[in-house]
């Protein structure tokens, strides 16, 4: 007979307060593209392993691939300022050990508008009378200028 697993585990794992989606967003808030992977056009995923200490405080950041160029630097350093909610240690100090990517993506260049032309033009009434009737006739003069 087999033993119906609960919902109470002894340790729970460390969350990230708000869930997956509140780390991802406080990724792509605090994340800055090195500038030297910016000028080598360097980009790519970096795969680190963490450690999560019994207060939730991020420790021992290793990297297990990494791409260079200043992102593997910038990668670290955003791991280290995350911070987990822990609950239901029991007591114990135990170091929870987690793995994240953090992605590298080029920002894309948006191509430069070249700017509009000032088109001015100016409109003068011209009179002129026909012969067929002794009323005049209305025309205008169009003047367009480029600048």
């Amino acid at each position: 007979m087999k033993k119906e697993i609960k919902g109470n585990a002894i340790l729970k794992k460390p969350e990230y307060p708000g869930g997956i989606k509140a780390l991802k967003a406080f990724i792509a808030r605090h994340l800055t593209y090195p500038p030297e992977a910016l000028e080598n056009r360097i980009e790519g995923t970096v795969h680190l392993r963490y450690g999560i200490d019994h207060t939730g405080k991020v420790t021992d950041v290793k990297i297990i691939k990494g791409i260079g160029g200043g992102c593997d630097e910038e990668a670290v350093r955003l791991v280290r300022m995350l911070a987990f909610n822990l609950e239901h240690t029991r007591g114990v100090r135990v170091l929870f050990h987690k793995k994240i990517q953090i992605h590298f993506r080029l920002p894309v260049e948006r191509p430069v508008q070249q700017p509009v032309q000032e088109i001015g033009y100016t409109i003068t009434p011209a009179k002129k009378t026909t012969p067929e009737t002794s009323r005049p006739q209305k025309s205008y003069t169009i003047t367009i200028t480029y600048s």
